[in-house]
């Protein structure tokens, strides 16, 4: 019988649970929780910083976000940061149940609709050693490989088969999750029947790059099962565990998944306008000196919109809650002062996971005012994204407000120097 345990990404505290050494030791070695020994042979399992779910054996560990994040979301999330293109319906469906549970039945949902035509075929570009001429003869390679030799012949051809980049990357998350202990008989009865449709691709090596791919008019019926597909094979893994438990876990870094779904949303959201959006944008607190260019204070500010070249928008992506006093740590703010005053821009945009009203608060004895800018990602993908674009608007508006303002001080200035 399957065990459970559900954690809340903010718990501090719980009950002491008995748990055999050897599963104590794989939960603590995949990251999603802190494993600590209790008295009496207890142990006591609390978040370590990541979401997910973890099943050793008979035991299955979750630990959900901080917002009641539903599954469907957390993919959203997931997907969109990855791929702008990611709609909301690619993951729709999905129940907040069982993780594991939840992504298996899903991908063989969606990857029965994809293969219910068949295997997608294409062209691919093979270059061989072969006995006969096919295609073209490669003679750069003939010659340099094979002086002197007619046979075997360097060729290069497009050859029409299965074993293509979206044929390679579904059976490899299909594969993948055939792994995961305890799936229903259902489900592992669909997932085997799919990866007997896609006979002849070739194995995608775990922890490889995943190859390109793009959405066309002839794989359009494979997009929703490919994307949950890449979502799987990034997040998740499989393996025999230690001593006699299979071990599958899926585990995300939340302030990393909000930092990039903030940057690419907002990428997006800004692209309407002037400028060009960067993420990571790097800069530095202090001067440079003589002498000293390899021992300067480095910062990498999450999001800068630059226009003309010049800073003009500054954005940071926190995943935190308020305290108590509804309030966050000042070294948010100092850290956004610090920006402000490196790229001379007079605003930043804070941006937290978390419903509520955007604040400004005006730096004393400075021109520079930051923004807490609240993003609840617990909305549904439409209005989440609707909300990003407010605050592009916003921003977008603060600025050309701000040029208006400096243009009409420098116009006033050149009238009275000129009287």
């Amino acid at each position: 019988m399957l065990r459970s345990i559900v954690l809340d990404e903010l718990q501090s505290s719980a009950d002491a649970v008995e748990l055999d050494p050897e599963v104590a030791a794989t939960l603590r070695d995949t990251g999603l929780v802190t494993v600590l020994p209790a008295h009496g042979g207890l142990w006591t399992v609390l978040p370590a910083g990541t979401v997910g779910a973890v099943q050793v054996g008979n035991l299955l560990v979750e630990v959900t976000p901080k917002q009641k994040v539903g599954l469907s979301r957390l993919l959203f999330l997931l997907g969109y940061a990855t791929n702008p293109g990611f709609r909301p319906e690619d993951v729709a469906g999905i129940e907040d149940t069982d993780l594991f549970a939840a992504l298996g039945e899903s991908l063989a949902r969606q990857g029965l609709r994809a293969l219910e035509r068949g295997a997608l075929s294409g062209y691919v570009h093979v270059e061989d050693a072969l006995r006969t001429v096919r295609g073209r003869i490669r003679v750069g390679d003939q010659m340099t490989r094979r002086p002197g030799m007619l046979l075997p012949l360097e060729v290069a051809y497009d050859d029409f088969t299965v074993d293509i980049a979206e044929n390679r990357i579904l059976r490899a998350a299909i594969r993948l999750m055939m792994q995961v202990p305890r799936l229903s008989h259902d489900v592992g009865w669909k997932l085997a029947h799919l990866d007997s449709k896609l006979d002849g691709v070739s194995e995608l090596p775990f922890g490889a790059t995943l190859p390109p791919w793009t959405e066309s008019r002839l794989n359009e019926h494979y997009v929703p099962a490919l994307r949950l597909a890449e979502i799987i094979l990034r997040n998740m893994s499989a393996e025999a565990g230690l001593g006699r438990h299979s071990v599958a876990s899926f585990v995300v870094n939340m302030a990393k998944v909000f930092e990039d779904f903030v940057t690419t949303s907002l990428r997006e959201a800004l692209d309407g306008y002037p400028g060009d959006t960067s993420g990571q944008y790097e800069t530095f607190l202090d001067e440079a000196e003589v002498g000293q260019m390899g021992n300067r204070v480095r910062m990498a500010v999450d999001i800068v919109h630059s226009v003309r070249g010049a800073p003009a928008m500054v954005f940071d992506a926190k995943y935190k809650a308020a305290s108590a006093a509804d309030g966050y740590p000042n070294a948010d703010y100092y850290q956004m002062l610090a920006y402000c005053t490196a790229l001379t821009v007079p605003t930043a945009w804070l941006i937290y996971a978390g419903p509520g009203q955007a604040r400004t608060r005006r730096v004393t004895n400075s021109s520079v005012s930051i923004v807490e800018f609240p993003l609840d990602i617990s909305q549904a993908p439409a209005a989440l994204l609707a909300r990003v674009k407010t605050l592009a608007e916003a921003a977008y508006q603060e600025w050309v407000d701000r040029g208006s303002t400096e243009r009409a001080y420098e116009s006033s200035a050149a009238g009275s120097n000129a009287s």
